[in-house]
Order: structure tokens, then C-alpha cells, then sequence
């Protein structure tokens, strides 16, 4: 336990040294940010590039509650360009030690590599958590302030649920961080796999059971209409299985010097 929490304690630095702790949350205030804003102002964007005689605006189209422009913060920009800039920022966490000889220094040592990766992946995925958290609660407010109070206890359940897809993604992207060399082929297949997991959630019940961006979908629809859905539980189970077997995956590549 002493050695994962020295390892821990670098990957701490580590992440000082590169301002992660820093401009992470800035990002992802901004994300919480933008969706709020733009919704509200939505009407006079509408009337500056739209407003072309004879074209007609529906006000019904832009009039929105608030648990729908919170639900958007969610799908339009945290399972956009926040997966985008959480692999950018996590794609090099073992990649870059393989690199340099670090990881084989530090294999040499007495350390295990359930310590190893198990710092590796909870520092960064706490990191990620509190981004996202951050960014959701300013989020949150913002609706709150210019459109409806949002309920708190939709608001908390749907955050936990989201909480557990947000899982899948950093350890994905560590996994594949721990096998591959290429920072770009890492980035990559990241980004293509795990929208392609977001953008395929919802389009049938039985793949939604097995396919970890339901829980993103599971999230919106708590906010929408304060429910998870049917076989949510089911869907929560295959997807943290996953991800104790995308760990098991990492430690045997690990282990037999596959890196």
C-alpha cells in the first residue's frame, strides 16, 4: 500500500508539472459554460443568421427547460470534445515512460504493477472526475440562473451514473496507452472507438446492454425524465466487467513485457 501511494504521490507531480491540475478544470468550466450561455442566446443567434424574410421561427423551438439544456452539456459537450481533450491529456500516461525507460526502471524496483497501474489509473481517473464535476456543477447553476432550477437529486444520480462511463473511457485509454507506442495511433483509436460507443448508445435495446455508452445515455435520460431506464443495473454490471477485464488486460501485457 506504501508503494501505490508513492506512486500516486508522482503521478500528482507529475501532473503539476504539466498544469493538468490547472487548465483541465478551466476546460471543462468552459464546457459547463458554453452550452447554458448558448442555449439562452440561442433566439438572437437565431434572428442574426437566420432572420431571413419570409422564414418563420417557431418560439416553441427554442424555448428550453432546464433539465433538457443540462442533458445537452452532457451529450453535446462533455461526449464531444471532453472525450477529445481527456484522451489528449491522458494518452501518454504509460506510453511516456515506455518511452523513456521508465517503466522498466521502475519494474525493477519492488514494485507490483497492480500498484503501478492502479496508481496510473485512479490519480488520473479522480483528475478526470473532478474536471467533469466541476465543469457540470457551474453547468448546473448556469441553468439554473437563466433557465429552471434543475432537481438535486436528478442532478447527483445522473452525475454517478456518468461517473461509471467516465471509467470506461480513462481506462480505455490507459489500456491502449500501455500498448501501444505511437501517442497520434493511441489518440486515434481512442477518440474513434469511444464516440463510436456514444453515437451507437440508444440505437437498440440489446446493444445498449453491453455497450458502456449507454451509461452516458442512462445519465440524460435521469435528467430528463428521472429515470435510468430498463436494465440499467445490467448494463452498469457488463460495463464495470469490462473494465476489470481491459485491467487484467493491461497487468498481463504488463507482466510479460509486451510493452
Amino acid at each position: 500500500m506504501s508503494t501505490f501511494f508513492a506512486l500516486s504521490k508522482k503521478e500528482i507531480s507529475q501532473m503539476m508539472h504539466d498544469y493538468k491540475i490547472i487548465w483541465l478544470p478551466i476546460v471543462f468550466i468552459l464546457l459547463g459554460l458554453t452550452q447554458p450561455i448558448l442555449m439562452f442566446y440561442l433566439p438572437v443567434i437565431v434572428e442574426m443568421f437566420g432572420g431571413v424574410e419570409g422564414i418563420t421561427i417557431d418560439p416553441a423551438m427554442t424555448n428550453y427547460d432546464g433539465q433538457e439544456v443540462l442533458a445537452s452539456t452532457l451529450s453535446s459537450q462533455f461526449d464531444q470534445l471532453g472525450i477529445i481533450i481527456l484522451v489528449i491529456a491522458t494518452m501518454g500516461v504509460i506510453q511516456a515512460e515506455r518511452a523513456n525507460g521508465m517503466l522498466a526502471f521502475i519494474l525493477t524496483r519492488p514494485v507490483s504493477i497492480a500498484s503501478y497501474l492502479g496508481s496510473k489509473l485512479i490519480t488520473h481517473y479522480v483528475l478526470a472526475a473532478s474536471c467533469v464535476a466541476i465543469g457540470y456543477f457551474v453547468s448546473y447553476s448556469y441553468t439554473g440562473f437563466l433557465f429552471a432550477a434543475v432537481p438535486l437529486a436528478n442532478m447527483l444520480l445522473a452525475l454517478a451514473v456518468y461517473s461509471v462511463w467516465l471509467l470506461f473511457v480513462m481506462t480505455f485509454v490507459v489500456m491502449l496507452s500501455a500498448m501501444f507506442h505511437s501517442q497520434a495511433f493511441i489518440a486515434l483509436v481512442s477518440i474513434v472507438v469511444l464516440l463510436l460507443c456514444r453515437f451507437t448508445a440508444g440505437l437498440h435495446p440489446l446493444l445498449d446492454l453491453i455497450n458502456p455508452g449507454s451509461m452516458s445515455v442512462r445519465a440524460i435520460s435521469t435528467l430528463m425524465v428521472g429515470s435510468m431506464g430498463e436494465a440499467w443495473l445490467l448494463n452498469m454490471a457488463v460495463t464495470l466487467l469490462i473494465i476489470i477485464g481491459m485491467v487484467q488486460m493491461m497487468h498481463y501485457w504488463i507482466g510479460n513485457k509486451k510493452y
